[in-house]
């Protein structure tokens, strides 16, 4: 009987491992604590222990991911809850799966001892943006908490250079600066920033960073099971932070200077613990205010955005 028990274990060591699903995940931008559940779930064999083996990967262009996911290029992207709404009402085939960075990341900057101390110190100010669009709108509504209109400042695209045009004197306020780097950035640079946090001036709060898909090529149970390791990546963080950071940090050594280690810290307590779960009204409500901004010219229901992949059993 001992022989045909290690017969059958010999058989069964012999047998080839079950094959993962392949599968592809853009980010939204180069790897940075945003993404720690990702990085922590890949380094932690979480993805695995799901049957995925998990190609995380760095766009060339930051605008690139959703297109690459519609065209069926990649799996999934990383992408932001606003941009969803616009890229759905344009046409491009994409569904929320679920969420990675659960409130507003994004925030009005200003010097702390500039002269915008309050939202009417705005008024004949500049405004320095990057993207066009949601960042007017989250600008409009922000003024109106004030009794200011789009007439009363002037909005300067400084691309990509929130925190140096602000240092620099060459605009008085930033939108799309997040507040868990930029403010870092200012101070490592010299200056104190200070945010105004958009969800506390008028704006539905919204989840700044999503996992998309393209429904027509969306497999649910794989979908849920991506999510799931990355549940356990964040659920990881927050109980062991310490432990998380020495492991995400370690995976490239542009990770482990004083700005990365304090985004990391503010990031923290914003990440879903939850990612496959959704908030109807959340996406309802933001569709609402992209359409009295007057950035969409219908309120879709919540279906065509997102879905709940955990309920799609």
């Amino acid at each position: 009987m001992k022989h045909v028990a290690l017969a059958a274990a010999l058989a069964v060591l012999a047998q080839p491992a079950l094959a993962q699903d392949k599968v592809t995940l853009i980010l939204d931008w180069f790897v940075n604590p945003d993404h720690g559940p990702i990085i922590v779930a890949q380094e932690k064999g979480f993805f695995a222990d799901e049957g995925l083996e998990v190609e995380v990967v760095a766009p060339a262009d930051p605008a690139d991911p959703p297109k690459l996911v519609a065209a069926g290029r990649a799996d999934y992207a990383i992408s932001y809850q606003p941009q969803l709404h616009l890229q759905v009402h344009e046409g491009l085939p994409l569904k929320r799966i679920g969420t990675l960075v659960a409130t507003p990341l994004n925030c009005l900057m200003v010097k702390a001892d500039g002269p915008v101390q309050d939202i009417a110190d705005l008024k004949g100010r500049k405004i320095g943006y990057s993207v066009s669009g949601v960042e007017e709108a989250l600008v409009g509504r922000i003024l109106d908490t004030a009794g200011l209109t789009m007439d009363d400042v002037e909005m300067v695209n400084v691309n990509w250079s929130l925190a140096p045009a602000l240092i620099a004197g060459q605009v008085d306020a930033t939108i799309g600066a997040y507040r868990n780097f930029e403010l870092t950035q200012m101070r490592l640079e010299g200056a104190e920033g200070r945010c105004f946090f958009v969800e506390e001036q008028g704006v539905p709060t919204y989840d700044e960073l999503i996992f998309v898909a393209n429904p027509a090529n969306l497999d649910t149970d794989q979908a849920r099971r991506l999510l799931s390791a990355v549940e356990r990546g964040a659920q990881y963080m927050v109980n062991h932070p310490d432990e998380a950071w020495k492991l995400f940090s370690a995976t490239a050594p542009d990770l482990r200077d004083e700005l990365n280690a304090q985004a990391w810290k503010d990031t923290l307590p914003r990440f879903s613990q939850s990612p496959a779960a959704l908030d109807q009204g959340r996406y309802a409500r933001f569709e609402t205010f992209l359409h009295q901004a007057g950035l969409v010219d219908a309120v879709l229901p919540v279906s065509d955005l997102a879905l709940d992949v955990g309920a799609a059993q």
